[in-house]
C-alpha cells in the first residue's frame, strides 16, 4: 500500500516524501494533479492515503479529492495547506497545515492510518 504525495513544489515533495519513506511508508509522488490521477486510476497501485497540496497548478486539491473518490470511495484524503486556517476540510477528510514538522506529519498520517 502506498500513500500518493501530490506536490508542485520539488523540494517541498521531495521532503514529504523523504520523511514519509523514513517512516517507514511506501510512497509514489505527483507533481500535479493530472499526474495523480493517472495513478488514482491504476486500478494495479494500491493506495492507502492521497496527500495533495490544497494549491495545485492544474486543479484545486479539493477537486482532486473528489475525482480520486468518486474512483476510490474509501480512500483517505490529507490536506497540506499554508492557510489552513481558512480551509474548509470537506467531511470525511484531514488537514495539515504547512509548514509542520516531521513529528507532526508523522502523527497526522499515524492518527489516519495507523503504524506503517
Amino acid at each position: 500500500m502506498h500513500l500518493l504525495v501530490v506536490e508542485d513544489d520539488d523540494i517541498v515533495r521531495m521532503l514529504m516524501v523523504e520523511v514519509l519513506d523514513e517512516l517507514g511508508y511506501s510512497t509514489l509522488e505527483a507533481e500535479n494533479a493530472t499526474s495523480a490521477l493517472k495513478v488514482i486510476e491504476d486500478a494495479s497501485q494500491q493506495l492507502a492515503l492521497l496527500m495533495t497540496d490544497v494549491g495545485l497548478p492544474d486543479m484545486r486539491g479539493e477537486a482532486l479529492a473528489a475525482k480520486a473518490r468518486e474512483v476510490r470511495p474509501l480512500l483517505p484524503v490529507l490536506f497540506a495547506s499554508g492557510y489552513a486556517e481558512s480551509f474548509d476540510v470537506p467531511e470525511g477528510m484531514h488537514l495539515i497545515g504547512k509548514p509542520f514538522s516531521i513529528d507532526q506529519l508523522r502523527d497526522k498520517v499515524v492518527e489516519i492510518l495507523g503504524t506503517p
